[in-house]
């Protein structure tokens, strides 16, 4: 029966080569039996620019290339790897969507999203993702020199980190509030989205119809992917070697 995969959150970098073979073996060996794989964000740690060529990022690029010649790979900014501009995409032979996105999965309207705009209880977050996908940001800091943009990068990095130490659970969670308001306007009854590292289908109710929020796993510890078919949708891990 055909199905559909979704992952996000693989958080690659070239300290994780764990990560890596993981998502390597899955685009070799699982993905390819997909009718199409959707990539919901944070493929990356971080990424400074298209022009930030390390053999990690032409690793990926190439093994999303041969995937892209058997079935379609789309994918949808994360919050750690907005600046993935065309340059890149093509080289991936990736088709990138905007980051609130309908498609028709097996007759069911569902709305994908990487899933950070959600968690409108992180103010500040929610003050720096405004500012950073906005126009004059991204070029600004796109116009400074890769060395530079190293260096704040890793400075955002350690500064996050300690700043997450505070927030709770509740705050770093999505807001039932804004999950509903978001399937309202789209008028769809399943979501599917990352971010928050909780893997799970919720079941609630939307325009006083039953609906579902469906939450992909990280790759921080093992691979996390979602399976959907026109009679079944299941979470599934797959180990590290």
């Amino acid at each position: 029966m055909p199905f559909t995969y979704f992952i996000a959150d693989i958080h690659l970098s070239a300290e994780r080569e764990d990560i890596t073979r993981c998502l390597l073996e899955f685009l070799a060996s699982d993905a390819v039996q997909a009718e199409a794989l959707y990539v919901l964000g944070d493929l990356f740690e971080f990424w400074l620019g298209d022009d930030d060529v390390t053999p990690l990022s032409e690793q990926i690029a190439a093994a999303f290339n041969t995937l892209s010649q058997s079935i379609p790979v789309y994918f949808i900014h994360g919050n750690r790897d907005f600046a993935i501009r065309q340059g890149w995409a093509n080289k991936a032979g990736m088709t990138l969507l905007p980051e609130q996105h309908v498609i028709d999965l097996y007759g069911e309207p569902t709305l994908i999203m990487h899933g950070d705009e959600l968690c409108t209880l992180d103010v500040e977050y929610q003050k720096f993702r405004k500012k950073a996908r906005g126009w004059w940001w991204p070029r600004l800091v796109g116009s400074l020199p890769l060395w530079l943009r190293r260096k704040l990068a890793e400075r955002g990095r350690k500064t996050s980190q300690k700043n997450q130490q505070k927030l709770t659970a509740e705050i770093m969670d999505v807001t039932p509030e804004e999950v509903e308001k978001v399937m309202q306007k789209h008028n769809v009854a399943r979501l599917i989205h990352g971010h928050t590292h909780r893997p799970n289908i919720h079941s609630l109710t939307v325009n006083n119809k039953p609906a579902h929020r469906i939450v992909l796993g990280d790759w921080y510890t093992q691979g996390s992917v979602l399976r959907v078919s026109a009679v079944d949708v299941s979470l599934e891990k797959r180990q590290f070697n």
